[in-house]
């Protein structure tokens, strides 16, 4: 790993570049990025950390071992060492094909309602094997867990991001999350400050406003971020959320009195305060990358999560400083943590040859098998049949693929015809269809962006038809317990029906399995 220089060798431009982390496509040719407006070009890329020395990227997408090349590659333009981040919450395999993905967070919440220690026990073997991945691709900085207390069933974008909706539960599962990532030499993640968990608004695309008061925060959304401090997270992630009782004019993020005064001193937090993405929709509408860039770092920010234009955020910070807007000794002591941090980790020659030694795809499976729901009446096997597969998005469903069993499994119990719609897909689609024994495959979960965490009407409408005309089988649902609960109280009693935390095939095998032979 190359030098890290003393804080006074740095000129100002360059102290406030190694607070930028800007994100990178995890694929290695231009041609393959899948996010143009967030993901620059190569060439751009190598100039933002080579001659501006940003401080850090962020990657999505690729496969583990593409990923393990890219992180070699980001780290030989570096005159300083990068911090090489992933939002990884459900394992590196979340967002790296080919490395072990894990259920969502919420899995663990719902085994800890039946045994707490197992669920702690799986916890720490998680965070553990997600940082022994990390590392052996070349990241370093994990960033998770979530410790929001989902409260809200509407939530569209923490959802099954969090461990539970209780602050007990979440802290337990997060402390022990963090202890398992802790044996490995990663940076861990704690988000959203001050709490995301009960908001019906996605800030991918504009501002919640959350109208809770103190009291309320510190008994439910604050005890897991207080314990994650004690725990030793290494950094808090904040929330675009806006919180009047807090901070009447600014969100969480551009809150001096949030980010400074509440986590900083109040809570005593003394690691890296980092932002989420800059380019999302509850800061970039109001503010714009220079506005939102200077408000994040006078506010108490160490780290700028993917401004849209790295260069005019770091120039905009330079002349804020410059100006007298920010005082020079809030970059030096960002700059400093910063530095403390990469310090911790290991040279990028011994962290690709990290062994692995926790046994990830064993954990994996086993959070998704205890995790599992099952109800009504023994199985009834047909002759011929459709497999139904409803998915959020038909065009990005890349659980699916012709190996998987949610595809491979149904015909060898007879439904050897199949469809795949998406959830916007009208009912007068699907009163075409044949008049045969159906069963139903819903994957559904909270997602950014999406704006929306349940079922949409016209899915709703389709089961209900399929269910009137006597053809509906058996159900099994992906992803959210609560659009599992929506579409349970539609629907028969006795209908033979799964759920499932996790899409992934492992996940798909186990609740197939459990539906066809009735175990549980």
């Amino acid at each position: 790993m190359t030098f890290i220089p003393p804080l006074s060798d740095l000129s100002l431009r360059a102290q406030v570049a190694q607070m930028v982390v800007v994100r990178a496509s995890g694929y290695l040719y231009d041609r393959q990025i899948q996010y143009p407006a967030w993901e620059p070009p190569q060439d751009t890329l190598k100039h933002w950390i080579k001659d501006w020395g940003v401080g850090g990227v962020i990657l999505l997408g690729g496969s583990a071992v593409e990923v393990a090349e890219r992180c070699r590659q980001l780290q030989s333009w570096a005159t300083i060492p990068l911090l090489l981040a992933a939002d990884i919450e459900e394992g590196v395999g979340q967002r790296f094909s080919g490395a072990t993905q894990f259920p969502p967070p919420a899995a663990l919440g719902a085994i800890a309602q039946r045994n707490p220690q197992r669920a702690v026990d799986l916890a720490r073997a998680m965070g553990a094997s997600t940082a022994a991945e990390a590392l052996a691709i070349g990241l370093n900085w994990v960033l998770a867990p979530v410790v929001d207390v989902n409260n809200n069933p509407a939530n569209p974008v923490i959802n099954v991001r969090a461990f539970g909706e209780e602050p007990e539960v979440v802290s337990a599962l997060a402390t022990a999350f963090i202890q398992g990532a802790k044996t490995y030499p990663v940076l861990t993640t704690a988000k959203h400050f001050p709490g995301h968990g009960d908001t019906a608004t996605d800030s991918h695309l504009q501002l919640p406003v959350i109208p809770h008061n103190r009291d309320r925060l510190q008994a439910i959304e604050w005890p897991p971020f207080v314990a994650a401090i004690q725990t030793g997270v290494d950094a808090v992630m904040s929330a675009h959320v806006h919180l009047p009782a807090l901070d009447a004019e600014q969100p969480a993020t551009l809150s001096p009195q949030i980010l400074t005064g509440i986590l900083r001193q109040e809570m005593g937090f003394r690691g890296l305060i980092v932002t989420d993405a800059l380019v999302m929709g509850a800061i970039a509408h109001s503010y714009g990358t220079a506005e939102a860039a200077v408000k994040a770092v006078a506010a108490g920010a160490d780290i700028l999560l993917m401004p849209l234009d790295p260069p005019a955020a770091i120039e905009a910070v330079v002349a804020a400083v410059e100006s007298g807007r920010i005082p020079y000794e809030r970059i030096q002591a960002s700059v400093a943590r910063i530095q403390a941090a990469k310090a911790r980790l290991l040279p990028l020659s011994l962290q690709l040859d990290y062994l692995q030694t926790t046994p990830a795809v064993e954990v994996a499976t086993a959070i998704a098998q205890e995790s599992i729901k099952r109800a009504g009446q023994a199985w009834q096997p047909v002759t011929s049949g459709v497999n139904c597969l409803v998915v959020d998005d038909a065009l990005n469903a890349g659980f699916l693929n012709c190996t998987c069993p949610a595809l491979t499994l149904p015909p060898t119990w007879g439904f050897d015809q199949r469809v795949v719609i998406d959830q916007q897909t009208p009912l007068t689609m699907i009163e075409g269809f044949s008049r045969a024994p159906t069963l139903v495959q819903v994957f559904c979960r909270g997602n950014p962006f999406r704006g929306k965490a349940g079922l949409s009407v016209p899915a709703i409408a389709t089961l209900e038809w399929l269910q009137t005309h006597n053809q509906l089988m058996g159900l099994v649902v992906y992803g959210s317990p609560y659009a599992y609960h929506e579409i349970a109280q539609q629907l028969h009693p006795d209908l033979p029906r799964v759920f499932s935390y996790g899409h992934d095939p492992i996940a798909q095998r186990l609740a197939l399995g459990c539906l066809v032979k009735g175990i549980f």
